[in-house]
Formats: structure tokens, C-alpha cells, sequence
């Protein structure tokens, strides 16, 4: 295709046209696994200039690989971000983020709503490298100024908590990122890439867990970094000697020559390849998915057994018209409901006859779990409640069978 029609097109259509970096031998239609670990050179020189990043070559497939750069370049090419960068799972992003940001005598400000291991590693993991999580509510201005010093190295969050659904301002917290000079970093994963443009929202840097939307239906683990370098590293502590890096931003220079590469959580070929596949079909699968969440939750809320229903997109959520500016229509495929016990959440669970008891979200399944007892089953009483985990909660992401059919199955479940 030629590059001038080719930058016409809409993002949906580029991402499955987008070129190879390098051409084909054989001009497969589909990217290759270059199922390899090293790479031939045919002088030293070229040797030289591939290992001391002067020339794009791969040189070894846990530093680069085509498939996965691949995968890589199809990212970047929709969400139009100036670095992206994959990794095995999406916890080893948030990882090698926040170990790309933080040092000893850092802190980070974020909620305490948050995915059960992201939490763990923000208040344990972190904790033994003098690196401070300050939890606070994220939708309290004052409350987020107040936990914010020199020492500050990022502001985190999820863009819809899990399972809270919590919707945080992320125009607000862009704002007060700016004037206190620290990066947003957002987990977008609950709202693909396609139907939501985090930049445009003034998110810095963007982390995904490619498992969920991306993989096409729970077929591989994965993660992503988007760098929108959009954040001014000379004010970060430990960054800002990298700021005169001209063919990367701070962020990513730092990450890819170093972080990325110490820390060995690099995406396989493999695994690039089921993902690149995976992207193709992402909006149709998301908008199927979403439609019905919304449309479930909908109709689940007018059950007798059912004490309240909890999805963003709902007219009458709290966090409705926040959900609406940044999401549309449609707030994720994951919604949650609360029965009159924890005894009544186990029933429920026991009794489903088509929906899976499984965890992970957006499969192409539909999935139930009860958060309390599972996710956060190692946590202490008192650490759940101040994360706002109850044990009435059930969790449901909606995959891609017929409303319908879904709906019978959690009345049969409730009524028993």
C-alpha cells in the first residue's frame, strides 16, 4: 500500500494494514514468529553498532524481535503514541514502570483501589526499596495536593477500579500532575486503547495488560507500555539527565536500555504473534462485549434478590457523567453486583450453570468471581476494608455469548 493513502485511512483500518519495518521474503500476509534468539552479523563493525543501539538491528530476542516489534509498531500506529513496549504480563509493566520512575526516598501517590497484586507491590514490594505508596482518594483534589511533595515521583491509578468502579477525573489529576511537575501513569486495561485515547485525557504514560481485550480470548499473557512523551522529564529526580536523548523520550530511554533489559520480563514472539491476530478483531470483540455489559447490568439491577448493581455507564451511578466524558457510551465489559451475604455470593457462584468461575477479564467467555475470597483472599479483614472489598460482591466480565442466555443463567443462580 502507498504511505500517502495509507495515513488517510481510520485507525481501525491501519492497525491491519500496518507495514512491515522490514520486507517479508516470502510477503506473508501475517508477520512471521521469528522464533529465534540471536541474530547473524557479517562484521564486527555491524556488530558494534547493533549492540550499542547506533543501528536498529536485533541483536538478541530478550532486548528486541521482529514479531514482537511488530506487535509494537501495530500499537503505536493506533494510539499514535511516540513509544510502545510489550512485556510478558501485564503486572510486569506496571513493574517496570514504576521501576523505571521511582528511587530510594521516592514516593508515589495513588488509591487504595486497586488490583490486588498492584497493591501488594505499591505497598510491600516497594516498600523494601524506600520507595512510598501514599494512598488517598483519588477524587478529592485537596486530598490528593496534600500527599504530594518534592519527593513525588508519579501519580497512579486505574482508570475504572477493579472491583470498586471508581472513576477518577483524569482531566482533574492532569492538571494537578502538571502544576506539581510529576507524571500520570494510568491502567487503561478495563477500556481498550480503540475506544478510549488516554492522551487525550492528559495521560503520560499509558499501561496495559494485553492479556484481557488484546489477546483475543485469554490466548496468552502480555503487557504494554505507551509512552505518549508528552511529560517534561527534566523535572523528574531521576530522569532528567536523560532528557537530551533525541531518539527516545526520558521514560523510554531509561526503560528500554536499561530497566527492560535487567529486569528480563520481555514478551516472546510467540505470544506477539497471537496478540498482533488479536488486535485485528479488537473493536468488534469490544463493542459486542460492552454492549452487552451494560445491557446485563442493566436488567440484573431490577432482580429482588440483587441489593445494587455497580457499572459506571449506568445513568444512575455516581460516577456517571465523569464515565461518559472519558469513556462514551460504554464503560468496559466488567461490571458488579452485591447480594444480601457472603453465604448468598457463594451460592450464586455454585449455582451458575454457563457463566465460568474463572478469573482473568474479557475472555471471550463470560466470567464470575467473588473478589473477597479470591483476589484478595490473602489479605487481612482490615487491609480489604480499606480498600472498600466486600463480601457481598460478585464480579462479572461479559464475553461474547448472547445477552440472553447470560441472563437466564444469573436468575436461575440468584433464585436458588
Amino acid at each position: 500500500m502507498e504511505k500517502e493513502n495509507y495515513h488517510c485511512l481510520s485507525n481501525e483500518t491501519k492497525l491491519l494494514h500496518v507495514p512491515y519495518l522490514a520486507k517479508d521474503a516470502y510477503n506473508s500476509l501475517n508477520m512471521p514468529i521469528y522464533h529465534a534468539v540471536a541474530y547473524d552479523f557479517e562484521t564486527a563493525e555491524q556488530m558494534e553498532l547493533a549492540f550499542t543501539g547506533k543501528s536498529p538491528e536485533h541483536v538478541y530476542s530478550r532486548i528486541s524481535n521482529p514479531t514482537v516489534q511488530y506487535f509494537e509498531q501495530r500499537v503505536k500506529t493506533v494510539t499514535n503514541a511516540a513509544e510502545v513496549i510489550s512485556f510478558n504480563s501485564g503486572m510486569a509493566a506496571i513493574v517496570n514502570t514504576l521501576m523505571t520512575v521511582a528511587y530510594s526516598g521516592s514516593n508515589i501517590v495513588t488509591s487504595p483501589h486497586l488490583f490486588g497484586n498492584t497493591y501488594s507491590f505499591l505497598a510491600s514490594t516497594l516498600k523494601d526499596f524506600d520507595v512510598e505508596a501514599r494512598f488517598c482518594d483519588l477524587t478529592k483534589p485537596d486530598e490528593i495536593k496534600a500527599n504530594i511533595d518534592k519527593n513525588t515521583c508519579a501519580l497512579f491509578l486505574e482508570i475504572i477500579t477493579n472491583p470498586q468502579m471508581e472513576v477518577a477525573d483524569l482531566c482533574m489529576l492532569s492538571c494537578i500532575c502538571k502544576e506539581h511537575g510529576i507524571p500520570l501513569i494510568a491502567d487503561t486495561t478495563v477500556v481498550p486503547f480503540t475506544a478510549f485515547h488516554a492522551a487525550d485525557f492528559g495521560v503520560d504514560i499509558e499501561v496495559v495488560s494485553s492479556t484481557k481485550y488484546i489477546s483475543g480470548g485469554a490466548t496468552s499473557l502480555g503487557g504494554l507500555v505507551i509512552d505518549y512523551d508528552s511529560f517534561d522529564w527534566r523535572h523528574s529526580k531521576k530522569l532528567n539527565y536523560l532528557t537530551s536523548q533525541k531518539k527516545l523520550s526520558a521514560f523510554s530511554a531509561k526503560m528500554r536500555m536499561e530497566i527492560y533489559r535487567n529486569l528480563g520480563a520481555c514478551m516472546t514472539p510467540q505470544v506477539a504473534y497471537m496478540q498482533t491476530t488479536g488486535l485485528e478483531t479488537l473493536s468488534v470483540r469490544y463493542e459486542h462485549a460492552a454492549k452487552t455489559c451494560k445491557n446485563l447490568a442493566e436488567k440484573i439491577s431490577k432482580l429482588p434478590n440483587v441489593s445494587s448493581v455497580n457499572y459506571p455507564a449506568l445513568s444512575n451511578n455516581a460516577y456517571y457523567a465523569v464515565s461518559q466524558r472519558q469513556f462514551g457510551e460504554y464503560a468496559g465489559a466488567m461490571f458488579t453486583f452485591d447480594l444480601a451475604s457472603r453465604e448468598a455470593a457463594f451460592r450464586f457462584i455454585n449455582n451458575l450453570k454457563l457463566i465460568r468461575r474463572a478469573t482473568n477479564l474479557f475472555d471471550n467467555k463470560t466470567l464470575a468471581i467473588h473478589p473477597a475470597s479470591t483476589i484478595f483472599g490473602t489479605f487481612t479483614e482490615t487491609t480489604r476494608k480499606s480498600m472498600d472489598i466486600s463480601q457481598n460482591t460478585i464480579r462479572i466480565s461479559t464475553g461474547l455469548e448472547l445477552i440472553d442466555d447470560l441472563y437466564k443463567d444469573i436468575v436461575q443462580a440468584t433464585e436458588l
